[in-house]
């Protein structure tokens, strides 16, 4: 995110590169920094002249190039955005001749997303000498709660921790859906305003008392009760709960639990390092430590292993998924 920022400051003060590769597994900053070059560089009046958005499937790489040496028409600058350029990735290497020598008067942008170019190769070193080769990279889901943070503080927003998970755990790490709830959330609520559980079942429709993370807790504290509760809904609403998102979710957990469980240092400090977890959860591992001894972890893990399978349809294909995570649940907690 500072790499972000540092990019956007340097547009924003006129310090501009001619070549900006934007490339990577997570398309949002892609978006945001093309969208901030192509609404920034140039004003309302320059743009009619100077400024051209292509498609990666409509265009060649001699396409580019020749819009890219085009002069500028009474403005310093012309802008050429090429979007979905990951559509060239066959003949992407043919851009290096123009990175070797590109227009000053251009400013050329390639997004090129859920792909990247090899850096050994030619074509990144040409462009990341005389321009800037930004690489996107996926959020790993225990980070995604602390963008959410960051981004909804800059707005002077806050958001409770479960709140977040609850967003985590329903959009998965998919930033530009869950930045598109969040500004929905912002429409409705004041600034200053704490986002809590209520609030996102409210406007967004997760329930905060039928989810992944509510039955995670339920398991860690053997609350059986509750985690039926949990699994008769999901088995009534399949479709919004499907059983390889609450298995794959059980898996990390216990995975986890099966780490808390070697470690020497148990403050919860150290347990939100090791397990790059947010403190706010670290009670739940030490709860579930209680109900779970070391060899009853182990065990639910080969158990979630075998009924990621089943949930695939191997050696269960006629079994509802709804009865085989009650089955799982009976392996889990008894």
């Amino acid at each position: 995110m500072d790499e972000v920022k540092q990019l956007v400051t340097d547009v924003k003060n006129g310090n501009l590169k001619p070549i900006y590769f934007l490339m990577g597994e997570e398309p949002y900053y892609i978006d945001k920094i093309s969208d901030f070059i192509e609404t920034t560089v140039l004003n309302e009046e320059e743009r009619g002249f100077n400024q051209m958005v292509l498609y990666g499937r409509d265009v060649t790489i001699e396409d580019i190039v020749g819009n890219a040496k085009r002069y500028p028409m009474m403005a310093e600058y012309q802008v050429v955005i090429v979007k979905e350029a990951q559509d060239l990735s066959r003949t992407i290497e043919k851009l290096l001749h123009y990175a070797e020598n590109p227009q000053n008067t251009t400013v050329l942008v390639i997004n090129y997303k859920y792909k990247k170019i090899d850096k050994r190769k030619a074509l990144y070193k040409a462009i990341n000498k005389v321009g800037v080769v930004y690489e996107s990279k996926k959020l790993y889901e225990n980070q995604v709660a602390d963008w959410i943070r960051r981004v909804l503080s800059a707005k002077n927003y806050t958001i409770s921790p479960k709140a977040s998970q609850m967003l985590v755990e329903f959009l998965g790490t998919d930033l530009s859906k869950i930045n598109n709830e969040l500004e929905k959330l912002q429409i409705i609520l004041p600034q200053g305003t704490q986002i809590s559980p209520e609030q996102i079942e409210e406007n967004i429709g997760i329930s905060k008392d039928y989810n992944n993370f509510e039955l995670r807790k339920a398991i860690g504290e053997r609350d059986t009760i509750k985690a039926y509760k949990i699994i008769k809904y999901f088995s009534d609403n399949p479709k919004d709960n499907p059983m390889v998102v609450t298995v794959s979710l059980l898996f990390n957990f216990f995975s986890q639990l099966l780490h808390f469980h070697g470690l020497k240092d148990k403050s919860p400090r150290s347990v939100a390092t090791a397990l790059k977890i947010s403190p706010y959860f670290v009670n739940e591992y030490i709860t579930a430590a209680k109900y779970y001894p070391m060899r009853k972890v182990s065990t639910v893990v080969s158990t979630l292993r075998e009924f990621d399978v089943k949930g695939k349809g191997v050696g269960a294909n006629a079994v509802p998924q709804g009865d085989l995570l009650k089955e799982l649940m009976v392996k889990i907690l008894n």
